[in-house]
Order: C-alpha cells, then sequence, then structure tokens
C-alpha cells in the first residue's frame, strides 16, 4: 500500500481479536449441555412411569390385605391411610371378573389420561411426561397393571399435582447437576484440546505473523516440533515453506541488485556501442576488399548489439517485445551463426549445418538468431571443456516440416546435460551446465520460443551429448509452395 507521500507502508497485521480457545470453550460447553438435554428428555419420562409405578406398589401391597379374606370387612381407618399413603381418590383390585375396591369417593372426578405402566412406548411416554410438566396440575388419571406375576390387577385414580410437583423437583435437580457436569467435562475437553491442538496453533499462528513482518530473519522460521500427527505436519511444511521463501526472497534481492548493475553497465555500453556503430559505417566507405568484406557484417552485429542493449534496459518493463514475423529464410541466420561462433579450428569442433538454401518459415529474424545463437555457444562451450583429442565434437544443425510445423534440430556430441541442469532447464540462474553459468541463454531462447507460440524442448534420443528441438507454427507446405510458384512466375497475379 502506498501512503500520501507516495512511500510503501507494510500491512498492518495484529493479533487476533476473537480467540479460537474462548471459542472452542464455549461450544464445548453448548455441546455437553445438548447432550445432557438429549439424556434429560428420556430421563423425564422415565422419572414419570417410575413414579406411577410406585404409587401402583404401595396400592399393591395393601390389595394384599384385601384378597386374603373374600368376607372381611376393611376398616374405614385403614382405607383412609392406604389412601393417604398412594394420595390416590380411589384404589381398585381386579380378581378375575370381580373387583374390591379398597375405598371409593363419593364421586369420581374426570380422568384425562389412562396410563399402564407395564405396556407403553417411549415416544408416548416422553410425550405425555412434557404434557404434565408444562400443562399439569387439577386433573386425574387412572393408573392400572399387573400385580407381579399374577393375573390379578390393580388400578387407581390419583391427581396430577404431586406428581407434576416431583418432576420439577427432579428437573431442577437434573438442571443443576448437568451444568455442573457439562462445566467440568467442558473444562477437561479445553484443556485437552488447548494443550494438543490450540497452542500449536497459536505458536505457528505467531510464526506466520513474525515472518510476516520479518521475512528475512533467519529467527522467524518456526521451530518443529517432534510430533508425528496433522499438526506436526504442518509444522514441518509451515518450515520448509518459510526457508524456501527466505531463499527466494534472497535471490530475488540478489537478482534485483544484479539488474541494476547491469542497468548501469548496459547505459554505459550503449554509449561504447553507438561510438563503435559510428565508426562501422566510416570503415563501409573504405574500398579495401577485405574491409568491403567484412563491414556488412560488423554493422549487422553492432545493430544486434544495440538493440540488444536496449531491450536489457526495458527488460524491467515490457520483458521481450512480441516477435515481428516476416518470412525467412533460414540459411542465412545460421550462416551468421556459424561466424559469430568464432569457432577455432585448432579447437577440433566441426559446425555442420544441414538447411537448404530454399527452406523458409515465418518468424522474427533477430528473436531466431538469439535463439539458435545462445543453444549452439552453450554447445560450443561444453565440447571445448572436452580435453580428449580423439573425440569427435560436432554440432548439426537440421530441418524438417511437419504440417504447418517448421522443426530445427541442434544436437552436439558433447559430455551432455548434469540431472541437476535437467530438473530447472529453462530457469534462469538454475538450468546452467557448467560451473560458473548463469543459465540465462537457454531461458531466453525458451521464452523467445514460447513468444512465437513454439515450443523447445531437450530430447532424450542421444547417449552422447545434447539434442533440443525448436517446433515453430509456420504457413502450410502448400501455401509455400504456392508462394515459390508465384515467384517464379511474375506474371502471375498473386491473390491475398
Amino acid at each position: 500500500m502506498e501512503n500520501a507521500n507516495g512511500l510503501t507502508s507494510e500491512p498492518r497485521i495484529s493479533e487476533p481479536r476473537r480467540r479460537l480457545s474462548a471459542k472452542i470453550l464455549l461450544l464445548t460447553i453448548l455441546f455437553v449441555m445438548i447432550a445432557e438435554v438429549l439424556i434429560f428428555v428420556p430421563s423425564m419420562a422415565n422419572f414419570r412411569m417410575n413414579w406411577l409405578s410406585e404409587k401402583l406398589n404401595i396400592a399393591a401391597a395393601a390389595s394384599v390385605l384385601i384378597s386374603s379374606d373374600a368376607d372381611l370387612e376393611v376398616p374405614l381407618k385403614v382405607q383412609d391411610d392406604v389412601l393417604m399413603a398412594t394420595g390416590a381418590k380411589a384404589i381398585a383390585l381386579r380378581i378375575g371378573d370381580r373387583a374390591k375396591f379398597i375405598r371409593l369417593s363419593d364421586e369420581i372426578p374426570p380422568l384425562y389420561a389412562h396410563v399402564q405402566v407395564t405396556d407403553f412406548s417411549a415416544l408416548v411416554a416422553i410425550r405425555d411426561a412434557f404434557d404434565t410438566l408444562l400443562f399439569g396440575g387439577d386433573r386425574y388419571i387412572r393408573i392400572y397393571g399387573p400385580i407381579g406375576e399374577s393375573e390379578n390387577h390393580i388400578e387407581m385414580i390419583l391427581s396430577e399435582v404431586p406428581l407434576r410437583d416431583a418432576m420439577l423437583i427432579y428437573a431442577r435437580n437434573v438442571a443443576i447437576l448437568s451444568l455442573i457436569i457439562s462445566l467440568i467435562t467442558a473444562g477437561l475437553v479445553f484443556m485437552a484440546i488447548n494443550r494438543i491442538a490450540i497452542r500449536p496453533i497459536r505458536r505457528m499462528t505467531r510464526s506466520m505473523l513474525q515472518f510476516s513482518r520479518t521475512p528475512e530473519d533467519p529467527g522467524a522460521v518456526i521451530t518443529t516440533s517432534n510430533r508425528n500427527d496433522e499438526l506436526g505436519i504442518a509444522e514441518h511444511e509451515l518450515a520448509a515453506m518459510q526457508i524456501q521463501l527466505q531463499g527466494t526472497l534472497k535471490s530475488q534481492k540478489r537478482l534485483a541488485d544484479l539488474g541494476l548493475a547491469v542497468s548501469k553497465i548496459n547505459h554505459d555500453m550503449r554509449n561504447v556501442l553507438a561510438a563503435a556503430q559510428l565508426m562501422s559505417d566510416r570503415l563501409s566507405s573504405v574500398s579495401d576488399p577485405a574491409v568491403q568484406r567484412f563491414a556488412p557484417k560488423l554493422v549487422r552485429t553492432l545493430d544486434r548489439a544495440v538493440s540488444y542493449s536496449e531491450n536489457v534496459l526495458s527488460y524491467g518493463r515490457a520483458g521481450e517485445a512480441a516477435p515481428k514475423r516476416q518470412r525467412i529464410r533460414l540459411a542465412s541466420i545460421i550462416h551468421d551463426v556459424e561466424e559469430l561462433l568464432g569457432i577455432d579450428p585448432d579447437s577440433g569442433i566441426e559446425f555442420s549445418a544441414s538447411v537448404s538454401d530454399d527452406f523458409e518459415l515465418d518468424a522474427d529474424s533477430d528473436q531466431l538468431f538469439r535463439i539458435l545463437m545462445n543453444l549452439c555457444r552453450n554447445s560450443v562451450e561444453a565440447m571445448r571443456s572436452v580435453r580428449e583429442p580423439a573425440t569427435v565434437k560436432r554440432l548439426s544443425i537440421s530441418t524438417a516440416r511437419i504440417g504447418t510445423t517448421a522443426l530445427i534440430s541442434i544436437e552436439d556430441t558433447g559430455p551432455g546435460l548434469p540431472a541437476k541442469a535437467r530438473e530447472n532447464l529453462f530457469s534462469a540462474f538454475k538450468g546452467s551446465a557448467r560451473a560458473g553459468g548463469t543459465g540465462l541463454g537457454l531461458a531466453i531462447a525458451h521464452e523467445l520460443v514460447a513468444a512465437h507460440g513454439g515450443s523447445l524442448e531437450l530430447r532424450d534420443d542421444r547417449a552422447v551429448g545434447a539434442h533440443f528441438e525448436i517446433r515453430l507454427p509456420d504457413a502450410p507446405v502448400s501455401l509455400v509452395e504456392e508462394r515459390e510458384r508465384r515467384n517464379q512466375s511474375p506474371g502471375l497475379p498473386s491473390h491475398r
């Protein structure tokens, strides 16, 4: 970001406002409470059925006295005590088709529901429990069930008031206990998660924040632990990424410094080349045959050098210029490449070009010259390092055409490219095949070929040396032949 003065300022990075640990603690409490609620729902239904069963069991105990003697009249005080103990409005014992009442009030109140304590579904029990808890009051229910394993049954009518009061007390106790359990469980889970996950994540976050502020500081790289789980892998990957990024930043800084130095040198070199260009223009007026022979080549060479110098100065702004395609003869460019390579006859290096004079293609002549020059220079320098006099040292250039694609092959019998150079073949400052090299030649050639819409690749079909193949899109063969035919027959009109 730029401020009002045009200066670049670093982005403001602060610690997170909402802590992940606090969120996890709250979520843990919430989830435990939800689990307690899911447990509370069936427990309330079970409490209600147990409460009703206990009341029915108390009434069943009294039924033993009733069924002990059919002619025995139970005193009214005993009946009142039984009713008082159970809270029932009426209790009846059914033996076969007969029914014996312990006490029957003067009138039976309207019944709201009938509950069988031994045969009920879970959903119905849950529904009835919450109905009693939320809406129960001055209502009466009838409960019934068998006495033990016998065929006798007992039933009773009682009010929902004591049942609802007991359920409210139970719900309060469960709620308090659930809250305590939730807090204890959430605390234990939080401490475990905080130790296992939150602390490492917080440490990685601090490392990333520190690294973003001072990426060049080696101490900003995270110190990995001995963990072998996902967080341990994340720590190792973060450390590797930070180390790699530091290396990239150092390389970029060196490249920036190198670019500044090259720009300064190139600026002065352009002035020197301009003076040499003026002197070459004067040489062209000298009548000496030898001078007349070499002067045009010297002028073309200086023109290319001046163009390269201008391109270097503009590289940081626009990169390589788009190719200016035109129909060119490849043999002429290869001839210039051969002369500028300056191969010493005593070096034993042979230059072989199997290119016909009529091989044409659509390309930028200057850029194609740079492509071939970079590739051929690399081959010559590689073969110069071979000291064995009996070794064949040959640089060969051949061409072919496949449909609308022109193929140019550059082959040598040198030592080939090492594995490290192959891994970073077209990367500047990484893909050099010799000590002290920069790898810029291959990087520039690859970029220029790509600008033409073609491809440059290292073929693996040679056991000795290196074989580079250039593929450039070109006009179809039939169109080339038609152009040649029209050039040979000037009387024919040309149609575009």
